[in-house]
């Protein structure tokens, strides 16, 4: 592929979505970026990366409670959870700028929506197969699984719908939506390649 292409991915806990955003990244060799990109937020704002994980997609409890925890400690009056959505944000749009690249989570669509290059992309799954995934590659139990599941999509969704004004998860919000439980991580990697293709037509 010639064009530049930014591929966003926001994804339910379990459903694959940074592995489908790894091998999409493999696959078409350009960047992948997911934990990554706290690395770049914290170089680029000053903000210690151990701050910048401790806010990573979690949702804001409060916007007095934020102040009077933080107590101006930065000097610019802002919120530490908004500081750190602002350094991920600048950071998402630096990248873009400059390389074709699959971003994960982090808000990245909305950050990139007027980039034309920019195709968002959901991915969902069955609970079921969420709860089993996340058991396995955890290695803990079902019932843990669970309350895991539906205790992190509860806090990303809360994330999105707050910085965005956006619905976390609802198809209006993206370009493409697809459930892996249905299509596995090679079928949803196939049809994402095939919907570029078709749009860069």
């Amino acid at each position: 592929m010639n064009d530049k292409i930014i591929i966003t991915i926001g994804r339910e806990t379990g459903s694959g979505g940074k592995n489908i955003g790894r091998m999409l990244s493999e696959k078409l060799g350009i960047g992948f970026y997911d934990k990554e990109l706290i690395q770049i937020a914290a170089k680029n704002s000053g903000l210690c990366e151990e701050v910048l994980e401790t806010y990573d997609e979690k949702p804001t409890s409060s916007f007095l409670y934020s102040l009077v925890m933080d107590g101006g400690a930065f000097g610019n009056n802002l919120p530490l959870n908004h500081k750190v959505f602002l350094a991920q944000f600048e950071a998402i749009r630096h990248i873009a700028e400059k390389e074709s690249c699959v971003i994960v989570g982090r808000c990245a669509d909305y950050a990139l929506a007027e980039n034309p290059d920019m195709i968002s992309i959901f991915i969902t799954g069955e609970f079921d197969d969420k709860v089993a995934s996340i058991s396995k590659n955890n290695n803990i139990s079902t019932d843990k699984a669970k309350d895991f599941v539906n205790k992190t999509d509860k806090k990303r969704s809360s994330y999105y719908n707050f910085y965005t004004g956006k619905t976390w998860g609802a198809a209006k919000s993206y370009d493409l939506c697809l459930n892996s439980s249905i299509l596995g991580y090679d079928g949803c990697v196939d049809l994402i390649i095939d919907y570029i293709n078709k749009i860069k037509k």
